[in-house]
């Protein structure tokens, strides 16, 4: 028997996890404690996903993936599983999905705790989470008696610094964005049930327990997509603005394209070429981090605790960046979006900017073509410039032609890796494409031949976008 808890951040997942494990004897799977596991324990997923954060930069998705995938593979056959938090996006669903079927298992049911935006308003002041096992707790409804893990006292509890009403707002919304997908998916899949998470506490559990028992008798209760219409509603999607309605028309492209496609490089040509900002989304994490901003510090704390940082601020960060007055004229933006919810964050931000993106390049590569690619490159370990052995050697062997650092080798960058990452990007960016061409601003580009080859079909291409711009401003470019 496995099954799925998700809810909102402060729905009681925490407070009900321990009761249901003991009581249905469950392995307890949080992605989230995994991951610290790994970083704990230096575990070779867990090395990798370190380097990466000492770098500055985020985690790949299919290095949390890889953990997930590791854990089950050690678990008892025999023995449920109880998913804490996991899945809330459609690509972690389809993961899922997919994982367990090779395992010959499955999910068999997926349980949204549902609590009201008022009720998570008002248990959002009470809420503590002790900063040596991350194990979330509430002054309230939830409190301190023992540690779940025998290793502390109740010495190390905090409340976050974004656990304010304000940021709590936009967590929910990007909630709900995430996870409406996934409330249709499993409802489709007729494996969906909702317990109303307002209640008291006994009483939630209660029902959560006699949820479970129906899965055990194999008599889930599915709801009907009447019941789970107001999740769609609360995903308060804000539109694109169309092409003629947008009031400051500028350059605004993003680019996309897997590991190893070279998206970096073009940005830069197209930068130079028209004379706009890149913006690098790690670049941008980076600086924050080292300039130590307000978002700098925030994504700070998320890492020391080791921690995932979370979307809402990511997606802050970029907003920020977007907001400059360099930017005004337009921009190269690479990096992000990276899933379809951070496609429709971005669309969110540039029409609160009164702007629509002008164009989406998908710079297209085949499979084979990057695993080449990327088995070959080489990082600076001091400024990140990459190289390659083979397209784009250093002068100097082993070192960096821009500030003379070491030069080193991805411990991920290797082709049984390589391909995972590529699986990855192509369950993420796939959704992206459909969401981009229903928006008629998705363009390929054949990502095959020089360097100076593929950046003249990308300069071509922007060139021709830029003439659909308002006679005043295309001008410009």
């Amino acid at each position: 028997m496995d099954i799925a808890l998700i809810g909102p951040s402060g729905a009681g997942k925490g407070t009900h996890i321990g009761n249901l494990v003991a009581n249905f004897d469950l392995l307890h799977l949080s992605p989230g404690d995994l991951f610290r596991e790994n970083l704990q324990d230096l575990t070779a997923l867990g090395i990798i996903a370190r380097k990466y954060m000492q770098c500055g930069e985020l985690v790949p998705d299919e290095v949390v993936d890889a953990m997930i995938e590791a854990c089950l593979r050690k678990a008892d056959p025999e023995k449920g599983i109880l998913f804490d938090g996991f899945p809330i996006t459609v690509y972690q669903a389809r993961f899922l999905d997919e994982l367990l079927a090779k395992l010959g298992r499955q999910l068999d049911a997926v349980i949204y705790l549902d609590v009201s935006d008022q009720e998570l308003e008002r248990r959002l002041p009470g809420r503590i989470i002790c900063r040596q096992c991350q194990t979330p707790f509430h002054q309230q409804y939830n409190p301190f008696k023992i540690c779940p893990y025998h290793i502390c006292q109740g010495e190390y509890l905090y409340q976050r610094e974004d656990d304010t009403p304000e940021v709590a707002g936009v967590r929910l919304k990007i909630f709900y964005r995430k996870v409406a997908p996934v409330v249709a998916h499993y409802r489709n899949l007729g494996k969906l049930t909702v317990i109303d998470g307002d209640d008291d506490l006994n009483c939630v559990q209660q029902a959560l327990i006699e949820a479970i028992k129906g899965v055990e008798r194999q008599e889930v209760h599915a709801v009907r997509p009447i019941e789970t219409q107001y999740i769609q509603a609360l995903k308060d999607l804000t539109p694109a603005h169309p092409p003629k309605q947008a009031v400051y028309p500028s350059l605004d492209i993003v680019l996309l394209g897997g590991p190893g496609s070279g998206k970096g490089t073009q940005a830069e040509q197209l930068s130079k070429h028209f004379n706009l900002p890149h913006i690098a989304t790690g670049d941008l994490f980076r600086e924050n981090l080292k300039r130590e901003t307000e978002l700098g510090k925030l994504a700070k704390t998320y890492m020391d605790r080791g921690e995932l940082v979370p979307d809402h601020i990511t997606e802050a960060i970029v907003r920020e960046r977007l907001s400059q007055p360099d930017t005004a004229v337009g921009f190269i933006l690479d990096g992000f979006p990276r899933t379809i919810s951070q496609a429709k964050a971005l669309t969110e931000i540039m029409t609160a900017m009164q702007r629509r993106l002008t164009g989406v390049l998908y710079i297209k590569v085949p499979d084979e073509e990057l695993v080449k690619r990327l088995s070959g490159r080489l990082i600076c370990r001091n400024c990140q410039t990459p190289y390659h052995r083979e397209f784009n050697p250093p002068i100097e062997e082993g070192r960096c032609d821009i500030c003379g650092g070491e030069l080193y080798q991805r411990d991920d960058d290797n082709p049984a890796t390589v391909r995972q990452r590529l699986k990855t990007f192509h369950r993420q960016t796939e959704p992206l494409f459909d969401y981009y061409q229903k928006l008629d601003l998705l363009v390929e580009i054949d990502g095959q031949g020089k360097v100076s080859e593929v950046a003249e079909r990308a300069i071509a291409a922007v060139q021709k976008l830029s003439l659909l711009l308002p006679e005043h401003s295309s001008g410009r470019f």
